[in-house]
């Protein structure tokens, strides 16, 4: 997920951001591993997709709450 704002992702279904989640958390599972693997240096782009994934739930939750 390159940059998607939070407006860009408050146009989406539950679905489509259940969805999102869990393509984050493949990428931050892969990330892990290549950095345990040392071929990544880049540990920031760790605390980016924690971030994201945070991003997202929130806005799950708003919607299932009837927030948003």
């Amino acid at each position: 997920m390159k940059d998607t704002k939070t407006t860009e992702l408050r146009d989406k279904s539950v679905p489509e951001l259940e969805a999102l989640v869990r393509e984050e958390q493949a990428s931050l599972y892969r990330a892990r591993r290549d950095l345990v693997f040392r071929r990544i240096t880049d540990t920031a782009s760790l605390k980016t997709r924690r971030h994201n994934i945070a991003r997202i739930m929130t806005l799950i939750a708003e919607k299932k709450r009837g927030n948003a």
